[in-house]
């Protein structure tokens, strides 16, 4: 009877960067994909980092950067090597709503992301008078801002966990597609 020898199987890994105004549930929700439960969470002054595995062979890297004004000028240090961008939006928030569109625009015209899956985050829509899917859809302008890109808006609830399955398979399915073109791209690169 012979060996058998069998390929060590690599574990493809991707980063996924978190932005999204302070307050919007960014940590909540990373908290909610990792273990499935609800943690209180206070305002994240700088970032947080957390690995999860999707599937056997495929690990994502979330890089869940603070919101706060002083924070958003730091965000573009975070864009190169990302994989996917998951941006988290209160839904609810009416009066936050232009200013959190703003921060996203100028996120997406950074050339380091350019091209890089979006998935939006349609958070906290078990509270009264939450903006739906497609009207945030609407109110981001993500056909215009993000026809350059595969990009998706899930409507969720962190606290719950509606919607975050979803959430996490769209944003797995993005950062495979990703970084698998940008292997593509490099091979090419090099011959």
């Amino acid at each position: 009877m012979g060996l058998q020898h069998t390929k060590p199987s690599r574990v493809k890994q991707a980063n996924i960067l978190m932005l999204g105004l302070d307050s919007a549930g960014k940590s909540t929700l990373l908290y909610k994909f990792r273990y499935k439960d609800h943690f209180i969470t206070m305002p994240t002054i700088g970032f947080n980092v957390d690995m999860i595995e999707t599937s056997k062979d495929f690990t994502l890297t979330f890089w869940d950067v603070g919101g706060q004004e002083k924070m958003r000028k730091l965000w573009s240090n975070f864009l190169e090597d990302t994989d996917a961008l998951l941006y988290v939006v209160d839904s609810s928030d009416k009066r936050r709503l232009e200013e959190s569109r703003r921060e996203f625009e100028l996120i997406l015209k950074n050339e380091s992301i350019k091209n890089v899956p979006v998935v939006m985050l349609a958070n906290k829509q078990d509270l009264p008078g939450a903006l739906n899917a497609e009207e945030i859809t609407l109110r981001f302008k993500m056909k215009k801002y993000c026809s350059d890109r595969n990009w998706y808006v899930q409507p969720c609830c962190a606290l719950t966990g509606e919607g975050l399955a979803e959430a996490l398979q769209r944003v797995t399915t993005f950062a495979k597609q990703y970084s698998r073109s940008k292997e593509t791209f490099t091979t090419l690169k090099e011959t």
